[in-house]
């Protein structure tokens, strides 16, 4: 395989036995495992020692990865350095918001920071390489690994994903990799893991080829044109094939069409989950199955180092296609410096957070919030001065240290989450509070007799991410009684929520003053919250999902198809129409919603051109430039989120409703006025058909283009697309 590192390669690949060669494409954990069976640490230093083992996960410390890299470089017969792996998923020792939140802030620049933070401590500690950014789209709030992604939109998931992937790696071209502060990237689950039926982990996926391409390829895309160094196959299958074994996506898709040259990477026993799939006949020919459709290394199950030999002799596999997977792990190695530098420096490692990483948090995680309701001014409270007296925090999760959200890293178990409680009181020095947790009779007598209640209810950690489906996404048992019971106080209160999922509220939403979305903040929680509730942050997030009005909407997202049948709001009664018979139509909450302190207008888009050419768009990177002009008409500086989407009318294959192609966040003052501009181009008006070849086309036609701060914004301009 042609790179930078080409001769290195080939003079190594020259002197490496075919068992040498197996070896690099094995994966072992080491103690503290992420998924089922034991540890593999007697095993991991058996091999390393022989020069057939190729990365290790779940090692980390500078001491612990050292110890087991002078065994593989110094003690094996061709010292070829091991590649340490780790989720670092949303921070090491400094957690960060889950990226589900962080995709809220509608800022990209919060994923880099994060992945930037996130690299340094990790390089620190030995790791050189992590399994993230997750970039799966999904449809599905009971999906609990939902909190790991970016939500339903491709688009938005895509701009994320590119960030991220910089901010651990740096440049497109690699050039970075050695530098300290930088890890190898991993862009997963490839593919479509987030469309498991039922919201049920690891389950079936049946899709189309142009739903793949449309939906669910285009952040892995993004990923790969930022120089993402490796990819990780899914637990799922597509359209029946396991994605461990599936040709198409890995080798035509990924490889072929897109020309990536990094390696991919099993899942968690993804290989051997080839058997339980009913794919794979034994161990033998689940390897064959997975390294021919273009699987690189096999992560915990041993497979392939297993059988490789025997597959090589019996032809089942070639010599070629083993030293394309071993050139492709090298390749990282040696841009990742392992060669030159193998060893963490023990006497600069990071070992706890810093006021500087914190601070980064706090503010990444504020930025992240949603503002979903504040009726009358509610929010924000006054930390001193007039405004309320005293403030009652009450709630199951009013105390709670746990908020870091799903996979928090290392640091999640060694540095607790600042609460709410504590966030209030140090933000609110001069005001008297009080505290009761989520008994209903101790929080409505704190409730009666403070002046305002800040109502701290969700999911716990523990209730999403990997293996964390559930059927009612609903408020935990007890809570919605708990709010209900504080409102009839009559008192004032508002109801901040923490949560890895979008979910199905009750009627208490409809009478609540003020609610704030905070999802799983991270490691600054408490102090992030009260930032926003005392104003020092006017919150500017908004959704990047939608929230539906009960499970059985589910899915229920912006960018659907249109029906035959449509739901037709001017006859809401008629019959014969795509619609529940026991709800209303529509979301509970919109995807692109979010609130301010102040108050914005945005005004009717303006386009560059009313017409454009088809060819000029596909072949000569034409362009049309869409620009509002956004005002502050409030008495706060606050930030708001121009959005722009577009939907194709009359297509040969069905598009959605509207799809998001531009968005920016913007911070204006009382008063001010910016013009916003986004540009729209091929990528933006056309799609993917349904072959399997990968034809991709702009269609001449009526193109609507819609401006404004949700996904049910009426603002519209037209764009026609001509033949030329």
């Amino acid at each position: 395989m042609p790179g930078p590192y080409e001769d290195r390669i080939k003079e190594l690949l020259g002197r490496m036995t075919p068992e040498e060669k197996v070896g690099q494409l094995q994966q072992l954990s080491w103690n503290g495992d992420t998924g089922p069976g034991g540890g593999q640490t007697e095993r991991a230093e058996a091999s390393a020692r022989a020069g057939l083992l190729g990365s290790v996960l779940n090692i980390h410390g500078a001491a612990h990865t050292n110890a087991l890299q002078r065994i593989a470089v110094e003690e094996s017969r061709l010292g070829i350095p091991l590649l340490f792996g780790l989720d670092v998923i949303h921070g090491y020792w400094t957690t960060f918001p889950i990226p589900l939140a962080q995709a809220a802030s509608f800022d990209p620049e919060t994923a880099r920071r994060d992945a930037e933070v996130s690299a340094k401590e990790a390089r620190s500690q030995g790791v050189r390489w992590t399994f993230s950014p997750m970039m799966d789209v999904s449809h599905e709030p009971r999906w609990g690994r939902i909190a790991e992604g970016n939500g339903e939109d491709p688009y938005l998931t895509s701009a994320f994903a590119a960030a991220k992937v910089r901010g651990y790696q740096g440049p497109a071209d690699g050039g970075e990799l050695a530098d300290d502060g930088r890890i190898a990237a991993c862009a997963k689950h490839f593919v479509a893991y987030g469309g498991a039926e039922g919201g049920r982990d690891y389950n079936t996926v049946d899709v189309s080829e142009q739903r793949l391409r449309n939906l669910y390829l285009p952040p892995f895309r993004a990923a790969v044109e930022a120089g993402v160094a490796t990819v990780m196959a899914a637990f799922n299958t597509v359209s029946g094939v396991p994605a461990h074994g599936n040709p198409h996506t890995m080798n035509d898709v990924l490889k072929t069409e897109w020309g990536f040259d990094g390696f991919v990477v099993s899942d968690y026993t993804g290989v051997e989950e080839l058997i339980a799939h009913g794919y794979a006949e034994d161990g033998a020919d689940a390897a064959r199955l997975a390294l021919n459709a273009g699987l690189d290394m096999e992560m915990v199950s041993t497979h392939v180092v297993d059988h490789g030999r025997e597959l090589l002799a019996q032809g089942r596999i070639t010599m070629d296609r083993v030293d394309d997977a071993v050139a492709r792990i090298l390749q990282l190695k040696f841009a990742l410096g392992l060669f030159e530098n193998p060893y963490a420096d023990e006497s600069a490692e990071i070992t706890e957070p810093t006021p500087g990483t914190r601070a980064v948090s706090r503010a990444v995680a504020a930025r992240s919030m949603v503002l979903l309701k504040n009726e009358g001014g509610s929010l924000p409270l006054s930390p001193s001065g007039t405004g309320a007296g005293s403030v009652a925090v009450v709630g199951p999760l009013a105390e709670s240290a746990d908020l870091h959200g799903t996979w928090g890293g290392p640091g999640a178990h060694r540095f607790p989450s600042v609460s709410v409680l504590d966030g209030v009181r140090a933000a609110a020095p001069d005001r008297t509070v009080t505290h009761a947790g989520g008994d209903v009779g101790e929080a409505v007598a704190a409730a009666s007799a403070a002046d305002f209640t800040v109502i701290v209810v969700g999911e716990e950690s523990r209730l999403s991410g990997e293996a964390c489906s559930r059927s009612d996404i609903g408020l935990p048992a007890g809570q919605e009684e708990l709010i209900e019971a504080v409102a009839a106080t009559g008192k004032p209160y508002a109801v901040v929520l923490f949560n890895g999922r979008p979910l199905a509220f009750g009627a208490w939403l409809d009478t609540a003053p003020a609610v704030l979305e905070a999802w799983h903040p991270g490691i600054e929680a408490g102090h992030a919250v009260a930032d926003v509730l005392f104003g020092r942050v006017n919150p500017g997030g908004k959704l990047p999902v939608t929230f539906p009005r009960s499970v059985g909407q589910v899915p229920i997202y912006y960018n659907h198809e249109i029906t035959g049948r449509p739901y037709d709001p001017e006859t809401p009664d008629e019959h014969f129409r795509s619609r529940y018979l026991d709800l209303p139509e529509g979301p509970r909450l919109p995807f692109g919603h979010g609130l301010s302190y102040t108050s914005f207008t945005v005004s009717e888009p303006r386009l560059s051109r009313e017409t454009v050419g088809a060819t000029a768009l596909l072949d000569g990177g034409a362009t049309v430039e869409v620009t509002v002009t956004l005002t502050n008409t409030g008495d706060r500086t606050g930030d708001e989120v121009v959005q722009l989407y577009v939907h194709d009318v009359v297509a040969s294959i069905t598009q959605p409703v509207r799809k998001l192609r531009g968005f920016e966040r913007v911070t204006l003052a009382p008063g001010a006025s910016t013009t916003v501009t986004l540009r729209l181009g091929a990528d933006d008006l056309g799609f993917w058909t349904n072959d399997r070849s990968g034809t991709f086309t702009v269609e001449p036609g009526r193109f609507d283009l819609y401006t404004g701060t949700s996904s049910e914004t009426e603002s519209r301009g037209t764009l026609w697309v001509v033949p030329d």
